[in-house]
């Protein structure tokens, strides 16, 4: 993509599955911000993210003089000051914690999804618990069902145009999508569905969908 002139080359370490990675991504595209995106599996023996992130997680930017900046949170905040273009965070104190709280809210279902993935992909068999998994999965619903509410039958999260509150449920129910196609909250909230259906026709999310296998 193209876009504005920035002194300091940045990287981002990341994955292509990764939700996190994704919304950061996003905002860089829609802030028309170039970034070089280098992958990491953060569950290879070998992976190397700790050398920058001691967590051990992505999303990561690497600055050119070797500041680390983490989470996603983080990112799409600095990000987000770095071109005039398409402001995604408000700077008006109340706006601003209202965008926060829905990044917080989308956040949270990524949180939970992952919890329950691994859950079922790295615990053996006999070690595994359903009860962990279904307050995982209740965690999904209940904000779901928060997000259908506040949302009503506005045409974006807050205002009259995208922010990052957008991009984080976006980001959100594809992360669903992705990874959890039995919870059928298309059907259940059709409100979110069409939120999630104008996103999706934007190039930003086209380019940052997840691999198909």
């Amino acid at each position: 993509m193209t876009g504005v002139a920035i002194l300091n080359p940045m990287k981002l370490i990341g994955s292509l599955t990764s939700p996190y990675v994704r919304k950061v991504r996003i905002v860089f595209f829609e802030k028309k911000v170039d970034i070089d995106l280098e992958i990491e599996n953060v569950w290879a023996a070998d992976t190397k993210i700790t050398n920058y992130n001691p967590l051990g997680k992505v999303p990561c930017l690497l600055l050119d003089d070797g500041e680390a900046i983490y989470d996603s949170r983080v990112i799409a905040e600095y990000v987000d000051t770095l071109s005039p273009v398409g402001r995604l965070i408000p700077t008006e104190s109340r706006e601003r914690a209202t965008i926060k709280t829905w990044e917080a809210l989308a956040d949270g279902i990524k949180d939970a999804g992952i919890l329950a993935r691994l859950e079922a992909t790295l615990r053996p068999p006999e070690q595994q618990s359903p009860v962990w998994v279904d307050r995982q999965i209740g965690k999904i619903k209940a904000a779901l069902e928060q997000m259908s509410r506040e949302l009503g039958e506005n045409s974006w999260c807050h205002g009259n145009q995208m922010t990052l509150a957008d991009i984080a449920v976006g980001c959100a129910l594809g992360y669903l999508l992705f990874r959890f196609p039995t919870i059928a909250w298309q059907a259940q909230y059709p409100n979110l569905d069409a939120l999630y259906q104008k996103l999706i026709q934007r190039p930003s999310f086209i380019e940052t969908a997840p691999p198909a296998a």
